[in-house]
């Protein structure tokens, strides 16, 4: 018992001598506390700087229209269709016969003109006829009126008789004249004849409707028993070669950064997702929407159809280099601004930027790869203020 109660006194000595080693333990060998300054520090959430692909891109909206739209209508007005042979959406060569039209009033009048024609070469030979007598005529005249220049002169013809002859000289050279005339007047109206059977016959020969180019039709407004007219609604639309492009919207200020060539993927309604390239950039700007027009052309795709609602995106740069979430550049007075972090203390850093795309930004300069930035600039941060860093899981 008394064994016991020696134990236990030594280990209650053992234990309070443990105690006053700790209380007079020098300060230097105790933790280190925490600064009130560190306790209070704002927790901050930062992104790193990294190297990204980028892709700047327009975005456009529009409607798929022809490249080229090709409008038939008849060469000959007024007559009737009999037969129509193309369809909307048939594809056609250049010089299928897309309809027909009467002949039959074009032939009555080839016949008309073919008897008017007759006439005509008819009078031509008469004329030439008249002119051959009407020079025998003058012959004669002038003949007997050389005999009787010596015979007034002698004294032996009278002064009447040398009149008459001279009269009848001067008549028929009056009437060589006049014939001569006449045949010009027959082989005018000959040559007019003959100039009208040629209409006719090139009319005769436009009674055919024919595809003036390869492509698809669009729109057929021809109808049978109906009317060729030239000057209304074309009967025909086509598609030249079937190629489609889309006419597309772009606002001014986007304008300048397209340019012919570039790339676009664009989503058409009931299609999907097809590719093209800028045709044409059109020099004007709507001053009413302050819109500019762009051509994507598309190609010949079955699956296109003209009218069809389309949008999409214009690839206008690319490149790798360092990037930024948008929402860590501040974009003020002083140019585009980021907040960086260096030893748990914030720095305004003024910043180039690039390319952006994605929700990011290119950073050409101000910056290294691996630098901490505050994630949202424009939080309420001075230069100087420390934070306590924590990263973003999601950027």
């Amino acid at each position: 018992m008394l064994k016991r109660l020696l134990i236990g006194v030594l280990v209650l000595l053992a234990a309070v001598g443990v105690a006053l080693a700790l209380i007079v333990q020098p300060a230097a060998k105790r933790p280190a506390q925490s600064s009130s300054e560190e306790m209070l520090a704002a927790a901050v959430t930062v992104v790193r700087v990294g190297r990204a692909q980028f892709s700047e891109t327009v975005l456009v909206t529009g409607s798929l229209v022809a490249r080229e739209e090709v409008l038939v209508g008849p060469e000959v007005e007024g007559l009737r269709v009999t037969e129509v042979l193309a369809d909307e959406g048939m594809r056609v060569k250049k010089g299928d016969v897309l309809a027909r039209l009467v002949s039959e009033t074009l032939e009555a009048q080839l016949a008309q003109n073919h008897a008017a024609l007759a006439r005509a070469q008819a009078a031509s030979a008469q004329a030439r006829s008249g002119i051959v007598q009407a020079e025998a005529r003058l012959l004669e005249a002038n003949n007997a009126f050389e005999r009787a220049k010596p015979l007034r002169a002698a004294g032996h013809l009278a002064e009447s008789a040398y009149d008459q002859r001279e009269q009848a000289a001067r008549t028929a050279e009056a009437q060589l004249l006049a014939a001569r005339d006449g045949l010009k007047v027959t082989e005018a109206d000959t040559g007019q004849i003959e100039a009208q059977r040629q209409e006719l016959l090139w009319r005769r020969g436009r009674t055919e409707v024919i595809a003036p180019a390869d492509g698809v039709v669009s729109r057929r407004l021809a109808r049978i028993g109906g009317f060729a007219a030239g000057s209304a609604e074309p009967m025909f639309r086509i598609v030249a070669n079937g190629e489609v492009e889309l006419d597309a919207e772009i606002p001014e200020t986007r304008l300048p950064a397209v340019q012919v060539g570039q790339s676009a993927r664009l989503e058409v309604a009931g299609v999907g997702e097809v590719t093209g390239s800028v045709r044409l950039v059109s020099p004007e700007i709507d001053k009413a929407t302050r819109l500019g027009r762009v051509r994507v052309y598309l190609g010949d795709n079955s699956a296109l159809r003209v009218g069809s609602f389309a949008r999409g995106l214009i690839e206008t740069a690319s490149g790798e280099g360092l990037a930024l979430p948008l929402t860590a550049v501040r974009f003020g007075s002083e140019g585009p601004l980021a907040q960086l972090i260096r030893n748990n203390r914030v720095e305004t850093r003024k910043i180039s930027v690039g390319l952006a795309g994605g929700g990011r930004v290119e950073i050409r300069a101000g910056l290294s790869e691996g630098d901490l930035v505050v994630a949202r600039s424009g939080t309420f941060l001075r230069d100087g203020d420390l934070v306590r860093p924590v990263p973003d899981k999601t950027s």
